[in-house]
Formats: structure tokens, C-alpha cells, sequence
């Protein structure tokens, strides 16, 4: 067991209460570990160095398993389940290779490697989203959606206030983000799920215009804190994944729609085939349906942005 790692030498970690955490998820994720680093670079790219081999690097012997010293990583070719918190992450990565940046109790960046054997990995990035989402709402359920999803990967926190009066328009910023990664390790892939999620408002951190862009937690509750909003996310992210493993993403259909803030929305897309269209909620497999004229189309790319074609979100009544 390894609940947690701390730096006695600079040991103003912020109380993270990983043993509590351990309890909770080791029955699901048999041999978790729990790391709480002060700084990192991406906690993704970390737990994928330590799983990956370097390819080509072999004994001498044809069909000899690798050597020791070519595997990068402290544990060398670790699999094993890992939870790894970074209080600052330095060069954390979003989808399509942009930056994702964050500060020391500001922000809540973290990383879950699992082994995971679904039959069909699409929607995976929806059914992160859709625990992060219900987990943050809390007790708000039928009230005003405040946090919802914008596919495929995208946590956003929706203004209270409307645009203008009687527009029906909700003014929509962005909380959190979601990036997975697989890696092949022998004859399991592992899934290395990145969430981070903005906590505080990081006003010394990022550009105004920037800052005019971003949610945060404590816009929903002024006592949230990172290690709060993990102890809020973690149990429920981890049932999703093996909920995910055993029936795909048809489980989370009619959850994923309850969230959907592109739902009968105007978007643009990066998609040269569909530049423009009405968005018309997932298909069975999570990719998104568009109407484009006469067309249905399906956008199913990860590679493929999309994004509302006005400033605000008709919000249907709920």
C-alpha cells in the first residue's frame, strides 16, 4: 500500500487525505498507489514514462524481454493502478497539444492510470466528463444546470444570470478539461485519464482576456478547495471507468444528455466536412450528431473542434 508521498524537507502540502482516498478506491483498483507531488511537469506524461518501454531497446537475444535499463520510469514498466497529484503542474498538456495551466491550490490537476479492457473505447472522455460534472453539481439536481459538457471533453461552468433579460442565453465559461492517453504495457492497455479543474480565479497566472474565459469551482462554492474537489470526484470516476469497461458508453446515454450544453445549439467545427451545422446530442457511441442542411453527420475525431457559434447557450428547461 502506498496512500501517499510527501517531501518532509518542504511539507506545506495542502491535507489531500489520501489514506481516506485509498480506502475508498483500492476494493475497485486492486494495488493503488496515491501520490501527492508538489510540482510536475503533467502528471500524464509521467505515469505513461513509467509504464512505457522504449521501443527497439532489447537484450541481445532476439525474443529476449527488455532490459531493465531501457524501461524509463522510478518503478520501470509500472502498471499498477496510480492516482498522481500535482499541487503544481508545470507543462500540463490539453487535447489537440494546448497548454493547460495551473497553480498551487488554484487549481486541481491530477492524473488516474488504470488497466481497462473495454470492448469498444469510444465515449470513453464522455463518461469522464459526465462523473466530474454530477460529482461537482452535487445536491443542485433539478435546479439551474450550472456545470455541464461540451463534447467531447470539456467541463463548463454556466453564469447564473442570463446574457440579457428575456434572451433565454446563459453566458458559459470553461471550468475543467479531460485528456486520455493509452499506452499498449504487455497484454493490458492502460488508460491514463488527465483531469484538471480550476478551483480558484489564477488572476496573477493567466492573461484578462484569458481569465474573462475560465469558470471556477468557488463561483458554485466559495469553500472549495483542490483536495476537497478530489475527495468530491475520485469514487465516482473510478465507477464510471469500470462501469464504462463492462457495457461501454451506452450506460451513460441518457446521462451524457442531461449535461449536453451543444444540444440543439448553432456550432462551427474544424471538421472541413462540416464547418457549420445545429448539433443533434451523441449517437451510441458518443460521436457527435450534426445537422448540416439536409445532412446528418456524425463527428467522431478527438482531432476535431467544436464550439458554440454565438457567445451564450439557450439552456432548455429542466
Amino acid at each position: 500500500m502506498s496512500p501517499g508521498r510527501t517531501n518532509p524537507a518542504r511539507d506545506r502540502h495542502l491535507q489531500w487525505g489520501a489514506q481516506a482516498l485509498w480506502s475508498q478506491l483500492e476494493p475497485l483498483l486492486p494495488g493503488l498507489s496515491i501520490e501527492v507531488l508538489a510540482r510536475s511537469a503533467s502528471t500524464n506524461s509521467e505515469l505513461l514514462e513509467r509504464a512505457r518501454i522504449i521501443p527497439g531497446a532489447l537484450s541481445r537475444r532476439a525474443g529476449d524481454a527488455p532490459d531493465a535499463s531501457a524501461r524509463i520510469g522510478r518503478r520501470q514498466a509500472d502498471t499498477q493502478p496510480c492516482l498522481l497529484v500535482a499541487e503544481h503542474q508545470m507543462a500540463g498538456r490539453g487535447r489537440l497539444g494546448r497548454g493547460w495551466r495551473s497553480t498551487r491550490g488554484a487549481s486541481l490537476t491530477f492524473s488516474l492510470a488504470v488497466a481497462l479492457a473495454p470492448r469498444d473505447w469510444s465515449g470513453l472522455s464522455l463518461a469522464v466528463g459526465i462523473a466530474l460534472a454530477e460529482s461537482l453539481q452535487g445536491d443542485a439536481t433539478g435546479g439551474p444546470l450550472r456545470l455541464g459538457l461540451k463534447w467531447p471533453n470539456d467541463l463548463w461552468l454556466v453564469d447564473a444570470a442570463p446574457l440579457q433579460a428575456g434572451t433565454g442565453l446563459q453566458a458559459w465559461r470553461k471550468l475543467g478539461g479531460v485528456l486520455i492517453e493509452t499506452l499498449a504495457a504487455g497484454s493490458q492497455r492502460l488508460a491514463v485519464v488527465g483531469v484538471g479543474i480550476n478551483i480558484a480565479p489564477m488572476h496573477d497566472a493567466l492573461p484578462t482576456e484569458l481569465q474573462e474565459r475560465l469558470g471556477c469551482l468557488r463561483e458554485l462554492n466559495a469553500q472549495a478547495t483542490a483536495p476537497a474537489a478530489l475527495a468530491l470526484v475520485a469514487l465516482p470516476l473510478v465507477t464510471a471507468l469500470r462501469t464504462f469497461e463492462r457495457e461501454g458508453f451506452s450506460a451513460f446515454t441518457e446521462r451524457f444528455a442531461a449535461l449536453d450544453l451543444l444540444r440543439n445549439q448553432e456550432i462551427v467545427t474544424t471538421d472541413p466536412q462540416v464547418p457549420q451545422g445545429v448539433a443533434l446530442g451523441v449517437n451510441a457511441q458518443g460521436g457527435l450528431r450534426v445537422q448540416a442542411g439536409e445532412s446528418m453527420h456524425v463527428i467522431s475525431s478527438g482531432d476535431v473542434s467544436v464550439r458554440p457559434s454565438t457567445a451564450g447557450l439557450a439552456l432548455p428547461a429542466r
